[in-house]
């Protein structure tokens, strides 16, 4: 599915504060409320729009981020993945092109969980080997 220049719109104010109702949104964008909610209804069947959800602040937020870069041995990533995700430390995990096979986002309130749960990452089977990044500060955070 395409989306036009209207959707852009609805998305971006939807964005800035996915709490608007839909009369909201009109308004804000010249647009009737029925028009409004026919787009939002066909971008949420094109999977555009896969949900509504809060974002924590970073007062809610847990104090210490790290980014994982793993090197796995062939054939190894279903069963890291699965012990990765039996990891409440873990957020995501993205597969990557280049040198690192796998990228890790993990999230806790302590430095010691962090390096408890990087002392199980580098343990697992499969793990060839891994490089941390401990996030110290957001520049910029343009995550919808």
């Amino acid at each position: 599915m395409q989306i036009d220049e209207t959707d852009r719109h609805i998305l971006k104010a939807l964005s800035d504060d996915a709490r608007r109702s839909v009369a909201e949104l009109g308004r804000q964008l010249g647009l009737a409320r029925s028009t409004v909610q026919a787009r939002l209804e066909r971008m949420e069947r094109a999977g555009i729009i896969e949900g509504y959800t809060l974002r924590l602040g970073a007062a809610a937020r847990p104090a210490v981020r790290a980014t994982v870069l793993l090197t796995l041995e062939p054939r190894s990533e279903p069963e890291v993945l699965k012990r990765l995700s039996a990891m409440t430390e873990v957020d995501a995990v993205h597969t990557t092109s280049g040198r690192y096979d796998l990228m890790v986002q993990m999230s806790s309130a302590t430095t010691e969980a962090i390096n408890d749960a990087l002392d199980r990452i580098v343990a697992a089977r499969g793990v060839r080997s891994t490089e941390s990044l401990i996030h110290l500060s957001t520049k910029l955070d343009r995550r919808g």
